[in-house]
């Protein structure tokens, strides 16, 4: 087997996805397995708390692009979750000892080699072990710019990390991978299924429809939670779409990157023109952070208001709608 080549990428899931099927001989680009996976969403869920405050989000729930982009492409996967670390750890060296690299769910908190300010409790964070140096195992992070090592204690920390999901030591390996497939039917069966999502979903508080949603609370946020709590609520917002993951934004370019080559590959112009109107948006929504990120520091010569904010969502939510029904409409 060859040497496993490690090239960083924007998000984990999808930059994990790339660098191991490249592996095995499969070329895919990091957005191309995004968008073949039907990675962009947004959903908004005040039931559910993240530290304390209402969960959003700005891609399909993980583990969900990779199922999907390993069945569209024919991909067969091993995959194995544990009851006790000394077992999944056995397992990890039983594979890796073989020369195959290993995917893995773990918690960021435990992670020693992200600077300390990026270590927080999520517990879906993917990477890849491709061997062994001494005891420390030999890492390829995909957000990382280089590989690195990991001792086996904090390893195991962060495979057996408790909280939301439970990564319970899952690893991943692929055993069946074509050499060569055809882009075309899995592309539009992702397009089609991201439309879905983003267009059609009934309740209310996901796609497009979830923009809105939150919009409305946002400009409610002061009167409804205080202005302490509506800070915090907002910053929440900030950190999940310009710190988790590639976050919001960085989601809206990585499908517009899809689109681009999408359209290259099937010499379809539309999808390129597409691709560049959700670029645009995702400007907004970088538009939407810089703002909210001078209210929640309270910059009051310069700080707009709750209500400008909420405006700011609501035309955002209008431009992702255009973009979504225009591509729903493509013709292949």
């Amino acid at each position: 087997m060859t040497a496993f080549n490690h090239v960083q990428t924007a998000h984990c899931e999808s930059g994990v996805i790339s660098n191991m099927f490249r592996h095995y001989g499969l070329q895919i680009s990091e957005p191309m397995a995004f968008g073949i996976g039907a990675g962009i969403f947004f959903g908004h869920l005040p039931m559910v708390k993240v530290n304390g405050v209402p969960g959003t989000t700005y891609r399909i729930w993980p583990g969900a692009i990779f199922s999907r982009v390993c069945k569209r492409l024919g991909v067969k996967m091993e995959s194995h979750k544990f009851s006790k670390p000394e077992k999944a750890m056995q397992a990890l060296d039983d594979v890796i000892e073989k020369g195959i690299p290993v995917g893995m769910l773990s918690s960021v908190y435990y992670l020693p080699y992200f600077p300390e300010s990026y270590r927080f409790h999520f517990n879906a964070h993917n990477l890849v072990v491709f061997g062994k140096q001494g005891r420390d195992y030999l890492v390829s992070d995909p957000v990382m710019d280089t590989t690195t090592v990991i001792d086996p204690e904090s390893l195991a920390q962060a495979r057996f990390a408790k909280g939301f999901p439970e990564p319970k030591g899952k690893m991943y390996y692929p055993v069946s991978v074509p050499q060569q497939v055809d882009f075309a039917k899995p592309i539009q069966e992702g397009i089609k299924q991201a439309c879905y999502y983003m267009l059609k979903i009934p309740m209310p508080q996901f796609g497009v429809k979830g923009i809105r949603y939150l919009a409305k609370r946002v400009k409610k946020y002061p009167e409804k939670v205080g202005d302490r709590r509506a800070g915090l609520y907002l910053g929440n917002i900030i950190r999940m779409q310009e710190e988790i993951g590639t976050g919001g934004a960085g989601f809206r370019f990585m499908y517009a990157a899809f689109l681009q080559e999408a359209g290259t590959l099937l010499n379809n112009n539309e999808l390129k023109a597409i691709g560049k109107e959700l670029t645009a948006v995702g400007d907004l929504w970088r538009n939407f952070a810089f703002s909210a990120g001078r209210v929640c520091k309270a910059r009051a010569a310069d700080t707009v208001s709750y209500n400008e904010l909420s405006n700011m969502l609501l035309h955002i939510a209008d431009e992702e709608e255009k973009v979504f029904r225009r591509l729903s409409k493509v013709k292949f």
